[in-house]
């Protein structure tokens, strides 16, 4: 799935165009590699990494979105790590 389609069906972002810029401004990483398109892939056991609402944020990508649903549905798709976890994880 693409990125900026899973960041706005997962909530992370307002619109499509917001999503689109956070994923070609290169403050986001999938995987600890830095994103600067937004077609970049996504799937499912990805850690994507950004800054957002004034914090870092660290997602395990849980299961990918069919649709743009309720809130509680967007949850169900990633899960927030701890930045110490996601450190751990990316290191060998």
């Amino acid at each position: 799935m693409r990125l900026d389609r899973f960041l706005w069906f997962a909530r992370l972002a307002r619109t499509r165009d917001v999503a689109q810029a956070m994923a070609c401004d290169g403050h986001l990483r999938i995987d600890g590699r830095p994103i600067d398109r937004a077609h970049a892939p996504v799937r499912i056991g990805n850690i994507l990494t950004f800054f957002h609402g004034g914090r870092v944020r660290v997602l395990r990508v849980e299961a990918l979105p069919l649709r743009r649903g309720p809130a509680s549905e967007a949850l169900a798709c990633y899960q927030e790590l701890a930045l110490s976890q996601a450190e751990i994880g990316s290191h060998p």
